[in-house]
This record gives C-alpha cells, sequence and structure tokens, in this order.
C-alpha cells in the first residue's frame, strides 16, 4: 500500500486501472478490495477490469467504491495517463499493440529474459512505461512487492499435500482455516517424511517452516551457516525441499 505521504501527493491526480490477468491459470490480484477501499478513500480512482478467473468478486471492488469497465478494455478505454496494474505477462504476439500507458506488473524484461527485447520495443513505440513490481522500492529501498512468509507457506502446504496424494486440481480459492484443516487431516506421528527448508530464517523461509508444522512435519532448517558449503547427500536425503 502507498504511504500517507504518497497518497497525499498523488491522489488528487492517480488513477489505477486494474486489469484483467490474460494468464488462463492466474487467479490472484494486485490488489484487494480492502486495498483499494483504503485507495479510494484516499482519493485515488480505481477501475477494476471484470474477470472470471480473479480470486475476488468484482461486486467486492463496486462495494469498495471502484468503477468497472469491460474484460482486457485498458488498452482502448483506460485514459492514457492511467497506471494499468497487473500481476503476469501482458498479451503478446504479432499482432500486439504498442503501449501507451504506464504499466505497473512483474515484467521479468530487465534480466534479458526471453521475450524482453520485444516487450520492451513495444513500451518505446508507444511512449509507455513499465515499473516493474521487481524493481519497486520505499524509501528505504527495500521491495515494496516480494515474496514473503504466505508465499512460503502455500508453497509448502502444496507440495506437503501433493506428496500426501491430497492435492485436488484444479486449485481453487481457500483460507487459512480451510488450509490448516486439510494439512492437520494427514498428520501422522509415524510419517517418515522428511523435509528441508533453505533460507529458513526468511520471510519465505518461515512461512514454509510453519506450514510444515501444521502438516505434522518437523523439517530440517538451513539458513546462511549451513548453505554455505552445501552437503549434497544431506540435501537429497529429503523427500521434500
Amino acid at each position: 500500500m502507498p504511504s500517507d505521504r504518497t497518497n497525499r501527493i498523488m491522489s488528487d491526480s492517480l488513477h489505477l486501472w486494474m486489469r484483467h490477468e490474460a494468464r488462463p491459470t492466474e487467479r490472484r490480484a494486485p490488489l484487494t478490495p480492502e486495498d483499494a477501499a483504503r485507495l479510494v478513500a484516499a482519493g485515488v480512482r480505481v477501475t477494476v477490469e471484470e474477470s472470471d478467473r480473479r480470486a475476488f468478486p468484482l461486486t467486492a471492488y463496486t462495494a469498495a467504491g471502484c468503477a468497472t469497465a469491460p474484460t482486457a478494455s485498458w488498452h482502448e478505454q483506460a485514459p492514457d495517463d492511467a497506471y494499468v496494474l497487473g500481476l503476469k505477462e501482458l498479451p503478446a504476439g504479432p499482432d500486439a499493440p504498442a503501449l501507451r500507458h504506464r504499466h505497473i506488473y512483474f515484467g521479468h524484461a530487465y534480466k534479458g529474459q526471453a521475450g524482453a527485447r520485444e516487450l520492451l520495443a513495444r513500451f518505446t513505440t508507444g511512449g509507455g512505461a513499465l515499473l516493474d513490481m521487481e524493481y519497486l522500492t520505499d524509501e528505504a529501498g527495500r521491495r515494496v512487492a516480494a515474496f514473503g512468509y504466505w508465499a512460503g507457506y502455500v508453497g509448502a502446504a502444496l507440495a506437503v499435500l501433493h506428496h500426501r496424494g491430497a492435492l485436488a486440481a484444479p486449485l481453487l480459492p481457500t483460507d487459512r482455516p480451510a488450509l490448516d484443516a486439510l494439512l492437520a487431516s494427514g498428520a501422522d506421528p509415524a510419517d517418515p517424511t522428511t523435509a528441508l527448508v533453505i533460507g529458513a530464517l526468511g520471510r519465505c523461509g518461515r512461512g514454509a517452516c510453519d506450514a510444515l508444522v501444521q502438516a505434522g512435519l518437523e523439517p530440517t532448517r538451513w539458513d546462511l551457516a549451513e548453505t554455505r558449503d552445501i552437503p549434497r547427500p544431506a540435501l537429497l536425503a529429503h523427500d521434500l525441499l
């Protein structure tokens, strides 16, 4: 979320347009209804595209005071000064249009990734800009969008459920109590499964460790001291990494 200072500076002119995600399997949203309500209360104009994939219903955003727009309409309907907010890649291909807006998402274009040259050329041609979430930082230089505790928690939970044959597909939205109950239901003191968390003291690592404990597993915890010279046999001796 923007700081109060940022809100005061930008709320008079800021228009945030959250687009529908082009990736068929992407259900996440970069802006929750609760945070959208906070932005609207601060005077920011928020437009949310309709989406049949997003985990949050459109009605939750309208209740927060957001305007709505048709699916994938940002290129034609978003004002030139709007910030187009997303998570993952934009539609690509030979007919993909030039990009005139300022886009906020994980562009994966500044490290020479596949397709980076073509994507950046679209911004150059259209006069837009890529504000890549991977490089956005706060006043102290810390990333404002990075994998954290819950990424580690959910990742480890999915690994455990898959290992136990209890991971149902397709994945559907759930909540913490339901996920914890599912993890605990398969816990067995006699379960020989071993798990290793590398970076156990970091944000993701702490979440992963907690999920494994919830599943009845006590993970091996490695951090900097244990990974300066990784013992490969010990690493491969674990069922879950």
